[in-house]
């Protein structure tokens, strides 16, 4: 595929950065020379200088023969009149990124639509959603639900006293057919498992189960649970504002931040916040503002090294539940290292729903924040090659494990005697450069 990315900011770098891994052709368009220069060295990327909104700059893209067109610089209106002008010059389908949540209203994306900006993505949205799924179980890293949450993706640490040790993992669950080990992070090096290998101490695991399954799952994790009733934010951010609208009624919630017109938004914004004017790093305020007493600490400022100490110093208070914003990449296994609890980044998360577009048909693509794997849910056809035998039968590309299947709304997780039918949604977790190979299996 041809893809034109306009805006190299943090979604549109990344995205490059992701795509340019594969075989497709990738074109970044952006105003300033040195951010795109950089990164036609290092990667497989053509560099244009140019605007968006210029005819011109479009043409010299070769946006009239892009499969794809992506605008995703940081002005919304920016990127609604780019995809505007790449639909008229011959852009197969576009995408653009968005501030107003108003927009992804069906009635309105259809306007958009018929307008030629195909999709929108509102990358402080995807990753408001994100937090409040963590919130949901205090002692979780990462909650994904997959189809409609017929299955649950977890993610949780094992420290040393977890019954889950050293154990080889066919043994793990042995008898029970609700959970099942998927992906294991050690350190920096990703493992998709074997049943002869174990989980040891410090390794973020995540299993793959039904709603019935996750009690299992926290007892054999050696996690205590707990309600999430009190909640501490750090910074009234664009994704502060959306995660405490969309958190369940009932939670007590106070904010601080540094910035006094963002205080007032907030709390125009927001029913039943309690907002503290001041600076989320002064160990004193946090301390008089009774950080012991809170639940959950979420740090969302727009620096990842103050989120990173905020939530260190609240660990240091004896709060359980912790989320940092942490966007520069190079942190991120840093973060981890620090066990500063859940880590949450919008670039990994708008990616993967960009990519997912490009994919098109019945697949689905989510990444994981912790691990270099991609979780991928694909539709077998009937005849397909994933239904002629047993799981353990089947010859899957490397670094590739299926972990459960939906058949008639109801999740089931996958073992070596599964057989796959057709018309079963199934999820797989694959490491780097194996979509395309995937696919094949499903066809």
């Amino acid at each position: 595929m041809k893809i034109i990315i306009a805006g190299a900011g943090d979604v549109g770098t990344h995205l490059a950065k992701m795509l340019s891994k594969e075989s497709h052709t990738i074109i970044l368009l952006d105003e300033k020379a040195e951010k795109i220069k950089a990164l036609e060295a290092n990667y497989d990327i053509l560099a244009i200088v140019g605007s968006p909104t210029s005819l011109k700059d479009l043409r010299e893209a070769q946006v009239p023969t892009a499969d794809l067109f992506v605008a995703v610089t940081p002005y919304e209106s920016t990127n609604i009149t780019a995809c505007l002008l790449a639909t008229n010059l011959g852009a197969q389908k576009t995408l653009a990124r968005i501030d107003s949540q108003e927009y992804l209203l069906p009635k309105n994306k259809e306007f958009f639509k018929s307008m030629g900006v195909d999709s929108l993505i509102y990358p402080e949205m995807l990753a408001a959603n994100e937090i409040v799924n963590g919130l949901k179980k205090g002692w979780v890293r990462q909650y994904v639900e997959l189809s409609g949450g017929a299955l649950i993706v977890l993610a949780t640490k094992i420290r040393a006293t977890s019954p889950l040790c050293n154990v080889p993992l066919e043994k793990a669950f042995e008898g029970n057919e609700l959970v099942r080990i998927v992906v294991i992070k050690r350190g920096n090096v990703t493992i998709i498992p074997t049943g002869k290998d174990c989980v040891i101490n410090n390794d973020i695991v995540y299993f793959i189960t039904t709603k019935e399954g996750i009690e299992e799952v926290r007892i054999k994790s050696g996690k205590e649970d707990f309600d999430i009733k009190n909640i501490m934010f750090v910074g009234a951010s664009r994704i502060g504002i959306k995660t405490i609208q969309n958190l369940p009624k009932g939670k007590d919630i106070k904010v601080i931040e540094q910035d006094i017109d963002k205080t007032y938004r907030i709390i125009e914004q927001t029913n039943n916040t309690l907002v503290i004017n001041g600076d989320g790093r002064d160990v004193s305020l946090l301390k008089e503002e009774d950080i012991e007493s809170f639940d959950a600490f979420v740090a969302l400022t727009g620096n990842s090294e103050t989120n990173i100490l905020a939530c260190l110093t609240a660990k240091q208070y004896g709060v359980k539940r912790t989320i940092a914003e942490v966007e520069n990449m190079d942190y991120i296994p840093m973060a981890e290292s620090l066990d500063i609890g859940a880590i949450i980044n919008k670039k990994i998360i708008a990616a993967s729903h960009i990519y997912q577009l490009i994919l098109g048909g019945n697949v689905s693509v989510r990444c994981l924040t912790f691990a270099n794997v991609e979780v991928v849910e694909l539709v077998a056809e009937d005849g397909s090659y994933i239904t002629t035998d047993y799981l353990k039968n089947l010859k899957l590309p490397k670094n590739t494990t299926i972990g459960g299947i939906v058949r008639e709304n109801t999740g089931i997780v996958a073992v070596g005697d599964t057989q796959i039918k057709a018309g079963d949604r199934v999820t797989l977790f694959c490491g780097e450069y194996t979509i395309q190979k995937i696919e094949k299996l499903f066809e």
